[in-house]
């Protein structure tokens, strides 16, 4: 194919009705934030309410037994601990088990999906400011309640978007409901959220300059 003849073809697919609706924004939602779930295996689902009580109270009576070395604490593990093998059960695997679900979920609680990054999407959320401009926020964490990272503990990382907007946008106060439309950056960080007590640092997943924040429902 000639220098020309490729040319040609380029500006055809840009003109292309195909070509423009593949470039306009996609409308998502903050649950297409998270990563796809994956499949945590649970060894305890099996387990029964008394097998699960005697597992929790093998671990309140050895951190007692740890931090004061309280033989009748020590005693009562054991005892506990020989009753679950008698039932089959392997205490330290399941405690092992549980240390990495625990890890495993912290995981998935920060992790993108991969399949937005480099798109060009629209989201609702609520503006929470980080840096003000005159009467107008420049950076703020677009989050997707009221509430959140204030009132109520943080959303999980990939449920929090860092958004740096110079143009900047007027708000009516905390948590101003709004549109972003932009290209979906996955870039981790910890921003600085600002109470009327103090301050406390918020784990996040994404960012965006947007080419638009409009408010919601415009």
């Amino acid at each position: 194919m000639t220098m020309f003849a490729r040319l040609v073809l380029i500006f055809s697919l840009a003109l292309s009705p195909g070509f423009a609706q593949a470039t306009e924004p996609q409308e998502i939602s903050w649950a297409t934030l998270a990563s796809p779930a994956a499949v945590i295996e649970n060894p305890f689902e099996n387990l029964t309410d008394d097998q699960m009580d005697s597992l929790r109270q093998i671990l309140r009576f050895e951190a007692r037994a740890e931090r004061s070395d309280d033989a009748e604490a020590r005693a009562e593990a054991q005892a506990l601990r020989k009753q679950l093998a008698d039932e089959g059960l392997d205490v330290d695997w399941l405690f092992a088990a549980r240390l990495a679900i625990m890890e495993e979920r912290e995981a998935a609680a920060t992790e993108v999906n991969e399949d937005l990054v480099g798109m060009s999407v629209r989201l609702p959320g609520y503006v929470l400011p980080l840096e003000f401009k005159g009467r107008k926020v420049v950076e703020f964490l677009l989050v997707p309640t009221v509430g959140a990272c204030i009132h109520t503990p943080p959303p999980p990382a990939n449920q929090i978007v860092h958004v740096v907007y110079p143009e900047g946008i007027e708000v009516s106060g905390l948590f101003t409901p709004v549109w972003i439309t932009g290209t979906m950056v996955a870039q981790s960080s910890v921003q600085t959220v600002g109470y009327v007590d103090g301050q406390a640092p918020v784990s996040v997943s994404y960012s965006m300059q947007p080419q638009l924040v409009e408010e919601y429902g415009g």
